[in-house]
């Protein structure tokens, strides 16, 4: 599948919206698993973890200054000035939203007209394909739904993404989605998406399980804890926002 020019995604043909819908509606978040066809997803995961378009992203600061920079040029960097970077990201990360992790950012850069690995692009193409819109307007019960993002991401050891709740305004996000792409984890390796209360307990949280499908809406307060330094394998996925609108 993925050797050809055009990889097609599918969606596991079992999948019947209408029976998670209710528990989705009154919880705003869910846990899907099995939810692309298993061939379908194992292509997927070989081609996110072969690829060589992963750029370094880290939230620095409130002002903008964050870093975004490939991979390549990232680990070109004076080792002490990496370990100052990361050392800054994880101090400030103890009272602000700060992040740090490895991304390709498909849907961004297919927009932008750069070039994308075509099983990465296919990513994009699937989460907007009129399959998928519509097991999502049939789970949400929302028909506002229109587009679709999707950016891979990677964490390894030390990466994380602190307490946020995704608002953006004029960003028309109404989901986030996460399709976990990692064939084994242990839920003490961290990396789970986690879903806090108003008083900063957490209220349920996910283990990135192979081919299993969390959504949530938005705004709703979640955190991705740090990945552990004995962690066996990178946690992968392709993740993004369902909009109400296509971007500008």
């Amino acid at each position: 599948m993925f050797g050809d020019a055009k990889p097609r995604l599918r969606l596991d043909p079992n999948l019947r919206p209408a029976d998670y819908a209710p528990v989705f509606q009154r919880f705003g978040r869910l846990h899907i698993p099995g939810f692309l066809a298993p061939e379908d997803a194992a292509g997927l995961a070989r081609a996110v973890a072969g690829s060589r378009a992963w750029r370094r992203s880290i939230r620095q600061s409130d002002d903008g200054t964050d870093l975004d920079v490939p991979l390549d040029e990232y680990m070109a960097l004076d080792p002490a000035r990496r370990a100052a970077l990361e050392l800054e990201a994880q101090t400030s990360a103890r009272d602000a939203f700060r992040y740090m992790f490895d991304t390709v950012r498909i849907g961004q850069d297919i927009e932008a007209g750069r070039p994308v690995e075509p099983a990465l692009a296919a990513a994009q193409t699937l989460v907007n394909s009129a399959g998928f819109l519509d097991f999502l307007r049939t789970l949400t019960g929302d028909q506002r739904i229109v587009y679709c993002d999707a950016m891979a991401t990677r964490y390894r050891p030390g990466h994380f993404l602190t307490a946020h709740d995704d608002a953006a305004p004029g960003k028309h996000r109404l989901y986030a989605y996460v399709l976990n792409l990692t064939a084994r984890w242990r839920a003490d390796w961290g990396g789970l998406l986690l879903f806090l209360d108003e008083e900063d307990h957490v209220a349920e949280g996910y283990t990135p399980a192979f081919n299993a499908l969390n959504i949530f809406r938005v705004p709703q307060r979640h955190a991705v804890s740090m990945v552990a330094p004995f962690a066996g394998e990178p946690r992968l996925s392709i993740t993004g926002w369902v909009r109400s609108e296509m971007p500008a």
